[in-house]
């Protein structure tokens, strides 16, 4: 699968990975965010990766379930729902070098890229096929996590900062821009969320009256997160009503930004040193396979050399013959004896050398493949 980034000089629509817990709104936030781009005549581009998922609320131009079957999977594999819809996305992700052949084809005349991602966040989030998705995405395109947050379920001190941890170690993990989405926004306003990330006194003024075990931990955990806090960017929407939708494609544009400025320039180092390392990998096989070769051609020398001397030492040690006509015509025996040993022996040192070589040649390819 390929992995170059793409070039600079053509169009590359930003690509918003939508992760969240279950039950968060995730899917909803999609439509929304979806309509809002078709009323500014900005129609997105959508990939559905949930397989399990009954029925989606908006036209999606690659759908997952379209290729695997979810319910399927979980019969042949005798699986759970969780492990086929695991093994559903490892099954798509062989074929995701396809997807992005179909995504570049439409990249110039796009401006977003949606991905819903499965409901159980964790399948994604930690799993290899979610790794592989994502940095393949990154490679060739601005991409982003836009982690969606059910924020009337967040206004308490403990459930606040289980979602902030999580959120924490989800940007650790893919190391592309991040924007926390406090969804639910007309139920709840996230105003609260917003001055707990930015004052860490009115935090401890909410941890005071939680008089569980809990708030000791909570409150050495608000300290190590003041660090995380001050790089996200965080914005409030309602996908029901739609508001604050176009402070979401704001905090876009400046992720888009933060990649060029800081994910790109560190994905190039990287590439980079693994094309370095690709290359003294296949020199080192190249040389291991000229040095096999050289082992065998000189081996053959030597077996050639040493059949020589042995016919030679034959030879004188037939000299004690008493009759010398009995002696001439053993030697004529011994010679044509010799030169059909000769040519047995030089063709089945050539099949040596051959298989050899052949044998080489595989392990060179099977190196080359496990790169």
């Amino acid at each position: 699968m390929s992995t170059s980034a793409a070039p600079t000089d053509e169009k590359r629509p930003p690509v918003i990975l939508c992760i969240g817990m279950a039950g968060s709104g995730k899917t909803t936030f999609m439509q929304r965010l979806n309509a809002h781009l078709h009323a500014k005549k900005q129609p997105p581009y959508i990939l559905n990766l949930d397989p399990a998922v009954g029925a989606l609320p908006f036209q999606a131009n690659i759908d997952i379930r379209d290729t695997v079957n979810y319910k399927e999977v979980m019969k042949q594999y005798n699986l759970g729902p969780n492990g086929g819809i695991l093994t559903a996305l490892n099954l798509f992700t062989t074929k995701f070098d396809q997807v992005l052949g179909f995504v570049e084809k439409r990249a110039p005349s796009l401006d977003y890229i949606l991905v819903d991602t499965p409901g159980q966040i964790e399948i994604f989030t930690w799993s290899a096929s979610g790794s592989i998705i994502t940095d393949t995405l990154a490679a060739s395109y601005p991409t982003m996590i836009a982690y969606i947050i059910d924020t009337p379920r967040t206004a308490a001190p403990a459930t606040f900062m289980s979602n902030m941890l999580y959120a924490c170690s989800i940007l650790y993990k893919t190391k592309v821009p991040f924007i926390l989405v406090f969804n639910k926004t007309d139920v709840t306003p996230h105003d609260f969320a917003v001055e707990w990330m930015t004052d860490f006194e009115a935090f401890q003024e909410a941890l005071q009256k939680d008089k569980s075990y809990m708030s000791s931990l909570m409150n050495s955990m608000s300290l190590v997160l003041d660090e995380f806090y001050a790089h996200l960017k965080v914005v409030g929407v309602s996908a029901v009503t739609g508001a604050g939708m176009d402070d979401f494609l704001k905090a876009v544009d400046e992720a888009v930004v933060e990649y060029d400025t800081e994910y790109k320039p560190e994905l190039e180092r990287v590439l980079e040193e693994r094309r370095k390392k690709q290359e003294a990998e296949k020199e080192e096989q190249m040389a291991r396979l000229m040095k096999d070769m050289a082992m065998e051609e000189k081996g053959r020398d030597i077996g050639l050399g040493g059949r020589a001397s042995r016919r030679g030492l034959d030879d004188e040690g037939n000299e004690d013959e008493d009759d010398e006509e009995e002696e001439e015509r053993d030697y004529r025996d011994e010679d044509d004896s010799d030169d059909d040993d000769m040519e047995a022996y030089r063709i089945e040192e050539e099949e040596r050398r051959e298989r050899a070589e052949a044998e080489s040649l595989k392990r060179y390819v099977a190196g080359q493949r496990r790169q």
